[in-house]
Formats: structure tokens, C-alpha cells, sequence
């Protein structure tokens, strides 16, 4: 995927997320959700770059919850010993992506790419 398409279908994907439940334009808009879930299996990364540029338009709570419950823990369930590094760098770099790796579960992850989530993520706020 070049830049320019990840952009619109981080943008496309912000925006299903926001929409109520159950809505006709949710429904209608879920190609949005399944291109990123599709991802993870097809192209990890892709969705590295996606989680970024997601992460840099967008850093609501409502938006960090879904993209540390699904892209995130996705990516890392299926391919944590690959981008684990990146991880970890984003979030040294980042303290915004540090509180939004607070709410990423283990999943499939093995314990050592949990563990080594668990040190650079900051769970504040999450409960």
C-alpha cells in the first residue's frame, strides 16, 4: 500500500470507529474495519505503518481503545517478535503511544513479547 492509501483508510477506519452501533452508515462503512483486519494476516507491515499514521491523526481515548484492542494486539498476537523493536521504540519515543499500548491483552502474544510490551506500556487511565 503506498502512503496515500494508507492515509485514507486510516481516515475511512477512524471513522467507522466513531459512528454509533448498529448504524445504516457503520454497516455500510465496515470495508473500512475488515481491510484492517485483513491486514494483519496479508501485509503486518502495512499495519505497522496504519497503527502510526491512525495513532498521529487521531489520539482520542474512543480511538486508542479500539486501536490498542484490535491493530495492535493483532499485529503483536500474529507478528510480536517482528515488531516488537518498533514497538518498543514508538513508545520510548512517543508517551502518547505508551498510554496507548495500555490497553492492548495478551492475546496470542507470546510471554515474551508481552513481557516486553508490558515494560514500555503506560497503563494510566486504563484501569
Amino acid at each position: 500500500m503506498t502512503d496515500e492509501d494508507l492515509h485514507h483508510l486510516a481516515l475511512r477506519w477512524i471513522a467507522h470507529m466513531c459512528l454509533p452501533e448498529k448504524s445504516t452508515d457503520k454497516i455500510q462503512s465496515s470495508e473500512a474495519f475488515d481491510e484492517v483486519y485483513d491486514l494483519a494476516y496479508d501485509d503486518p507491515e502495512s499495519l505497522w505503518k496504519l497503527i502510526l499514521e491512525i495513532h498521529r491523526l487521531d489520539g482520542t481515548p474512543k480511538i486508542d481503545q479500539v486501536l490498542s484492542a484490535g491493530p495492535i494486539e493483532s499485529l503483536l498476537a500474529q507478528h510480536g517478535e517482528q515488531f516488537i523493536e518498533r514497538v518498543e521504540a514508538e513508545a520510548q519515543r512517543d508517551p502518547t503511544f505508551a498510554l496507548t499500548l495500555g490497553g492492548v491483552w495478551k492475546n496470542q502474544m507470546s510471554d515474551s513479547v508481552w513481557g516486553r510490551l508490558q515494560a514500555v506500556w503506560d497503563r494510566r487511565g486504563w484501569g
